[in-house]
């Protein structure tokens, strides 16, 4: 259940990404972040109930919680009309608990790729909070790109790797996922910098992204 809401995560981070790059209205993208934000609060839930008290599994399951509540908060944001400062600073304690979630998934579970893959989404919900919080605008051409390519790479594409029974050599898949982070993100900060910024679709042109 929850490699089908990773599926939609992988969905929401593209459309956010589009969101923030001016190619989707700001209305438009709402709607669907409460779909999913609305389907990353109830996996969860189902997914605590069904552990029945077992730890491991409640803590799997407890990190999904972040990313539904931000998907909850931007897709009313958005709708509301209201400052962006509320989701920016809640996207700085996502950030901070995804390094916790990444060292979890490193130590614990022993998922390497998972633990990388937090470690993505610490990075992306930190620039959520200076493009949101701290209202530092010419982050943004940059945090849509990093937001779409997100979309894909820790959500659609683990996603259906894994729901296909081809989600394989764990350690390999998190070298590689650490590579392509480094040098796609690095890579795309000069590109981005002297870009023409669009206008904001809204006030709380926020943008989002989960585990799963």
């Amino acid at each position: 259940m929850g490699n089908v809401g990773l599926l939609f995560v992988g969905a929401v981070l593209f459309i956010n990404g589009m969101l923030l790059l001016g190619k989707v209205d700001a209305k438009a993208a709402a709607v669907f972040n409460l779909f999913v934000g609305a389907l990353q609060v109830l996996t969860p839930t189902y997914l605590i109930f069904v552990a029945a008290g077992e730890p491991r599994g409640i803590l799997a399951a407890s990190g999904i919680y972040l990313f539904g509540f931000t998907y909850l908060y931007v897709g009313v944001g958005l709708l509301a009309g209201l400052d962006s400062t509320g989701v920016g600073y809640y996207s700085l304690f996502v950030a901070v608990a995804a390094l916790g979630y990444s060292f979890v998934n490193f130590r614990v579970f022993r998922d390497y790729p998972f633990g990388v893959i937090w470690l993505y989404w610490a990075f992306l919900w930190f620039l959520f909070f200076l493009l949101l919080g701290l209202k530092m605008d010419s982050l943004r051409i940059y945090t849509g790109w990093v937001t779409a390519i997100q979309g894909w790479v820790t959500g659609a594409i683990p996603a259906a790797l894994l729901l296909s029974g081809y989600w394989v050599s764990p350690t390999e898949t998190a070298i590689a996922l650490a590579v392509f982070g480094v040098v796609v993100f690095g890579a795309l900060w000069p590109l981005t910098r002297n870009s023409r910024q669009p206008a904001p679709a809204a006030p709380a042109a926020g943008s989002v992204g989960a585990q799963t």
